[in-house]
């Protein structure tokens, strides 16, 4: 039985999909479990900014992986990468079919394959880090990165800045890109796996993305920033999409990085080898699980 991996932009519909295929594969018998994979919905008590299944999705699919992390504590791809492997190696051992589900390519490569991940950074390195962001900008700390790194961390990106900082910091190199001989996005699998990515045009994508943080501002975001807030988030829970945008009201502050992280995925699904392209095309969830059940039956 394979792993069935589920990958797209931001907003492109990818737990309605997964959702839409569980059915599907339980009318021919199978009982299958959605893994998450995306780095926000790790952390409990951000359900509504890292746009996890409702309560309402997770009764027509058993998610795992979700909302387990205190959101004060820091947490890394390592880590994940321990708790989705045993994940996926239970349910392959009970006969059930897992279907990982999420945004970030890390998270989800992490699940997937056995990569170089780089180590924990002590805490007084981090202080260190902070404190030189806030005296210097992050503009400056990262134009003090070795050339590869500043080509491959983007600028605003303050967590990845930080994270490639405290790794020199700590005499090891940022984790090598798939030219550099990393492993971010290559096909070597731990489990037989397909791997699925859902695209749909950037204007479609851009409308469904708006509607998304309209709906989220609905339905309280701004209070679940500021309770995370109260509570100490940790600082890779900040790097929520919208964490400080939401409490300030910067709802098109929340599209813009809503838009700039879609492309970054979807850069990630262009350089990934094994990856079948399904495009959305403005159909339904239903119309695209079909498309990725085909490829289950003809692989």
């Amino acid at each position: 039985m394979e792993v069935v991996a589920i990958a797209g932009p931001t907003g492109v519909g990818k737990t309605g999909v997964s959702i839409e295929l569980a059915e599907m594969l339980r009318e021919r018998g199978e009982d299958p479990v959605a893994i998450n994979c995306d780095s926000m919905q790790v952390y409990e008590g951000l359900e509504i900014l890292s746009g996890a299944a409702s309560p309402a999705e997770r009764s027509l699919l058993e998610h795992r992986l979700l909302g387990f992390v205190p959101v004060d504590e820091e947490f890394s791809a390592g880590r994940y990468a321990r708790r989705a492997g045993e994940e996926i190696d239970s349910l392959l051992e009970e006969g059930r079919r897992p279907l990982l589900v999420g945004g970030t390519g890390l998270y989800q490569r992490a699940a997937l394959s056995e990569m170089e991940l780089r180590p924990a950074v002590p805490q007084e390195v981090r202080d260190s880090v902070d404190a030189e962001i806030e005296a210097d900008g992050l503009e400056a700390v990262h134009g003090r990165l070795p050339e590869a790194a500043r080509t491959s961390v983007h600028p605003n990106d303050r967590l990845r800045v930080a994270r490639a900082t405290e790794l020199l910091r700590m005499g090891e190199d940022p984790a090598p890109d798939h030219a550099g001989g990393g492993e971010l996005w290559t096909a070597r699998f731990r489990r037989p796996t397909l791997l699925v990515g859902i695209t749909e045009s950037d204007e479609v994508l851009k409308e469904r993305i708006e509607a998304r943080v309209e709906e989220m501002a609905a339905h309280g975001a701004d209070e679940e920033a500021r309770r995370a807030d109260a509570l100490g988030a940790s600082r890779t829970a900040r790097a929520a999409i919208g964490f400080n945008e939401f409490q300030t009201g910067d709802l098109e502050g929340v599209v813009r990085r809503h838009l700039r992280y879609g492309k970054r995925q979807m850069t990630w699904l262009r350089r990934t080898d094994g990856v079948t392209v399904i495009e959305r095309a403005g159909r339904d969830d239903r119309q695209v699980a079909e498309d990725v059940l085909k490829l289950v039956d003809f692989r």
